[in-house]
């Protein structure tokens, strides 16, 4: 049977390409031919007119909004979270067969897309699975916001790098004199010029971050009108200071309002300009007026509130919170709860505060100390671990530098009872540890590699050896201790890639 999948995750990265090995592997091996095309950050090859035509069948496999799907409504259709594709590929493919044994292609069954007991990420509606719904919007967003953190994030941290943190104090690279002519102030024969060049450079996309979030959160509900009101609503949040929280209401608010309008049949003579003219222009007034008038104000006080908490930070209360960071990095290795840590560490980021960047460090810590753990254990004790698992292994020390916490999955996957609460606890130690010993990060990603950007380098790094060492011993331990071997399906544990992109 010829079968097609798209498989896309928040950060376009690890497990959306992990989850296209597994569906590939797990299709060879029940005897049908699957064509994966992956929504990733490093764009994606659209499926051929012709595989489309020949196709039985089709798995979304995403936890974001997946891209051009109404090319699919021909085929009888299996949907999923991308994490299911990493660990049940073989039950997705078992569906699929089944969905085009029963509901051939182009039969008004198969354009109705498969429900999934409330995971179900179809935005085009407010019915059942509202939570999962949300969560989808919400990380669609997120989606689009990594690039921009990473590259403005990085950009800063150079700047400080060559510059140090007088660099915040350098003048404007490009400046306007009174009579509106401007002038160019750079030596290219001085460091601290290019320190300030870089500064400037990622400042300004990381001022993209709150309209950007808000922008395809709003996409994701509405489709491409609700962008203007989105990306308006971002702005305005940025102008009364209600930051990420305040993105977070505007795309919300401007995806309900266009969706709202979506609802109302126009005159024939006003249908043909209602994407683009009337919906952006209700939709950006309603949310415009709303964000001023209505939020704006108390998200400003609420997210001025959680900046002064984070600030006030010290002690105990940090080392705590550095823990159930770390908890949450390690729960569910790149899913909801652990991009929910990672988003409140980049959000913390805009304001500069010297908690915020202590947060950020805490987090990148307690997200590479699972797949190095399990490196390790797989090094030390192989006889505890498939053959799948100590190939695993060797990807997951560069998974790891790299802070990639999806090397972990596979092991997960075979063995979650064991697996995740040694990394939770490895991780909780990691993050407190980094919290404790005041180690900052003004760099959102980067792993080992931007370990010079670090403040407090040294310490930082015996917290995450300290992290991974507990994590491996627990794992070690727990395996060691179960009455009977590994059964030897676990040969087939799905491998996570050889050469994984180094972000996510």
């Amino acid at each position: 049977m010829k079968l097609l999948a798209v498989t896309a995750c928040p950060t376009g990265i690890a497990h959306t390409y992990m989850a296209a090995e597994a569906l590939e592997v797990a299709a060879e091996e029940a005897g049908h031919e699957i064509v994966v095309e992956t929504q990733g950050s490093a764009g994606s090859t659209p499926f051929t007119q012709a595989q489309l035509d020949e196709a039985e069948a089709i798995i979304l496999a995403a936890d974001v909004e997946v891209r051009d799907k109404e090319r699919f409504a021909h085929l009888p259709t299996v949907t999923s979270p991308v994490k299911k594709a990493i660990g049940g590929a073989p039950g997705l493919i078992e569906q699929a067969v089944a969905k085009a044994t029963a509901q051939p292609k182009g039969s008004a069954a198969a354009a109705v897309p498969a429900q999934r007991d409330g995971s179900d990420l179809d935005t085009k509606n407010f019915g059942a699975g509202f939570g999962s719904k949300l969560r989808g919007w919400l990380m669609t967003g997120v989606s689009y916001v990594i690039p921009f953190v990473a590259a403005g994030g990085l950009l800063i941290a150079l700047g400080f790098a060559l510059g140090g943190y007088q660099i915040t104090e350098a003048p404007d690279v490009v400046s306007f004199g009174d009579d509106g002519v401007a002038s160019v102030v750079f030596d290219p024969g001085a460091l601290q010029s290019w320190a300030a060049l870089l500064f400037q450079v990622g400042g300004l996309a990381f001022g993209f971050l709150v309209p950007v979030l808000a922008g395809f959160i709003a996409y994701a509900i509405a489709d491409r009108p609700a962008l203007v009101p989105g990306f308006v609503g971002g702005m305005i949040a940025v102008q009364t200071h209600a930051g990420f929280l305040g993105g977070l209401v505007a795309g919300l608010l401007a995806g309900a309002v266009v969706y709202g309008l979506k609802l109302w049949q126009p005159p024939r003579a006003l249908a043909g300009i209602m994407p683009v003219l009337v919906l952006p222009l209700i939709g950006t007034a309603v949310v415009g007026a709303i964000m001023f008038l209505v939020v704006g104000t108390p998200l400003a006080a609420a997210t001025t509130g959680l900046t002064n908490w984070l600030n006030g930070l010290s002690g105990t209360n940090a080392i705590l919170l550095g823990a159930l960071l770390g908890l949450m990095m390690a729960f569910d290795m790149g899913g909801p709860v652990n991009k929910a840590a990672y988003a409140f560490a980049v959000a913390g980021l805009s304001t500069g505060s010297e908690t915020a960047l202590m947060i950020m460090a805490a987090v990148m810590a307690a997200g590479m100390t699972p797949p190095l753990a399990l490196a390790l254990a797989t090094a030390v004790r192989k006889n505890l671990f498939t053959k799948a698992e100590q190939e695993n292994g060797r990807a997951a020390w560069l998974l790891g530098a790299s802070f990639i916490t999806e090397g972990a999955i596979p092991f997960a996957a075979a063995d979650p009872l064991r697996v995740i609460p040694s990394l939770m606890a490895g991780s909780a130690v990691a993050g407190s540890l980094s919290m404790a010993f005041g180690a900052t990060l003004r760099a959102p990603h980067g792993g080992i590699f931007v370990v010079p950007l670090i403040g407090n380098p040294f310490a930082y790094l015996l917290a995450i050896i300290a992290g991974t060492l507990v994590s491996a011993a627990l794992v070690v331990g727990l395996k060691s201790a179960r009455r009977t071997p590994a059964p030897a399906a676990a040969e087939q544990t799905a491998t996570a890639p050889a050469a994984a992109p180094v972000a996510g």
